[in-house]
């Protein structure tokens, strides 16, 4: 009875579908976040008649064959890396990339992580930081007695200092992109790391090449859309009911099998 284990395939299936449309809802307002997608592939077909071989002598040829499959499994878990909304924060250190690009930081042990997250903030030396302390790559340091900060969508840092008439600038911020941004590896914290799969990253001015623009005073909100996922939460668990289902009914089939007398 093929059909117990092929429909555990798909109760397995679904179950790390629903894991993964959960995870997209619960980081519906999670700053820069990209949703992810469960993508599925059959598993190997027993040939109990393959097509195409010959079904007599004279040369005969089979045109469908008989082929049954053994279930499902789980080819990938794609992000979906598409451009979220852009929200106003009115908060001068809050930055947005709109574009594909991402900003660089420097985690404690020195590698250099990206992000799309742009809420960053100020710690005790003045250095530009992310949430968790880490610092933005290159490093901006913002002075102690500036009364406001300006960032150009080209990156360009700048500072308004006491007692002085023209703007002090501070630093360039510079994103990088990358040629299969889904290939990144998430670490948990909005930060991304370099595989061999995303290759290595183009760094570059904002708004050259493609790069994407930096718009300060905005957030890039999450790409999630409550609707879209709810709705595919509704048909993984229907085809988990309907798996289950098929258990059910092999195992019916089987009883009866064992009481014939």
């Amino acid at each position: 009875m093929r059909a117990l284990n092929i429909a555990a395939t798909g109760m397995l299936a679904q179950q790390l579908n629903v894991d993964v449309i959960s995870n997209n809802i619960a980081n519906m307002n999670t700053t820069g976040y990209k949703k992810q997608r469960a993508e599925f592939q059959d598993l190997i077909y027993q040939n109990l008649e393959r097509p195409g071989v010959a079904s007599s002598a004279s040369g005969n040829i089979v045109p469908v064959g008989i082929q049954v499959g053994v279930g499902v499994k789980t080819g990938a878990i794609g992000r979906v890396t598409e451009q979220g909304n852009l929200a106003k924060s009115e908060n001068d250190l809050d930055l947005a990339i709109s574009g594909r690009g991402y900003f660089q930081v420097t985690l404690p042990s020195g590698e250099i992580a990206f992000t799309r997250a742009g809420n960053f903030k100020r710690n005790g030396d003045g250095q530009l930081t992310t949430s968790e302390g880490y610092l933005i790559e290159p490093a901006i340091t913002i002075p102690p007695n500036a009364t406001s900060v300006q960032i150009s969508s080209d990156g360009l840092v700048q500072a308004k200092v006491p007692g002085q008439t023209a703007m002090q600038t501070l630093g360039q911020l510079q994103i990088a992109t990358f040629v299969n941004p889904a290939g990144l590896d998430a670490q948990g914290d909005n930060l991304f790391l370099q595989t061999a799969a995303s290759g290595d990253p183009t760094v570059g001015l904002p708004g050259a090449d493609g790069a994407g623009s930096v718009m300060q005073g905005f957030l890039e909100t999450s790409n999630v859309n409550a609707v879209e996922e709810i709705s595919s939460l509704i048909v993984a668990q229907r085809a988990y009911e309907m798996n289950a289902r098929v258990v059910t009914a092999a195992d019916d089939m089987l009883q009866a099998t064992s009481q014939l007398r």
